[in-house]
């Protein structure tokens, strides 16, 4: 009878994993002065964060999960315009009348109401202050030496939950800025070549401003544990990897 009690329970647990579209998400809860931030790890460059009945989308995608079947946006990050990062097909179904959605200058032309915010800027939203970060490369560059995220264009998103900086890279290498990077206590770093960083690098981000979290993110198959690996012996920065999908197959 304790076996099946407790099987019950197991399967209870796992069932109460966010899905959509036939994908079970990973979910993390943070705890902050403000109350419980929980986030949820779509796949690729998305993210979903609920905080006091609040709930922020970074970067939705439609290829990781059908937007359809998830809660309505009161606030939508996007980084930068680049079809995975900005994608109408996924912001649709989530946008609702109250919805703010803040971007970059590049991404005006094709979302409705899109507020700009520029590197360096910042802006209260959905009760939450909201601070623009450069996002850009410096090495990793196209075939014709423009690099994949020119500087000036893209964003990271520092968001304050509570008591907690929250601080979402968006499409970046390990730039000067982000030694500025103060009191982070979540960090979302991107990991994947050729477009921004390798786990050497990303390790070099992270000894920079020393998150007390750090969550590898759009990483595709970089190996994650190699960035572990680098880390292990930074006591002060916890080192968490979470399920984030690939993109299905599909145009971006």
């Amino acid at each position: 009878m304790k076996k099946t009690f407790y099987t019950i329970v197991i399967f209870f647990m796992f069932s109460v994993l966010l899905t959509a579209g036939n994908r079970q998400f990973d979910k993390d809860t943070i705890k902050t002065g403000g109350g419980d931030l929980d986030i949820t790890f779509l796949g690729h460059g998305t993210l979903m964060f609920n905080f006091n009945k609040a709930v922020i989308y970074v970067d939705p995608f439609s290829r990781v999960a059908d937007f359809s079947e998830l809660p309505r946006a009161d606030l939508i990050l996007i980084t930068h315009h680049h079809g995975d990062h900005m994608d109408l097909a996924a912001i649709k179904p989530i946008r609702q009348e109250k919805t703010v959605i803040i971007g970059t200058q590049k991404c005006v032309p094709q979302v409705e109401g899109c507020i700009v915010m520029n590197n360096g800027d910042e802006k209260t939203a959905a009760g939450l202050k909201i601070e623009a970060a450069p996002a850009y490369n410096i090495l990793h560059k196209r075939e014709s030496g423009e690099p994949f995220h020119v500087k000036g264009e893209g964003n990271g998103y520092i968001i304050t939950f509570g008591d907690k900086r929250v601080y979402v890279a968006g499409d970046t290498e390990n730039i000067p800025e982000m030694k500025g990077l103060k009191n982070i206590a979540v960090a979302f770093l991107p990991m994947n070549l050729p477009y921004t960083m390798t786990p050497e690098m990303t390790a070099e981000a992270a000894k920079g401003f020393r998150p007390a979290i750090l969550y590898p993110y759009h990483y595709t198959d970089t190996d994650t544990s190699r960035l572990k690996e680098l880390l292990k012996n930074e006591k002060d920065i916890e080192v968490r990897i979470r399920t984030l999908y690939p993109p299905l197959p599909g145009k971006s």
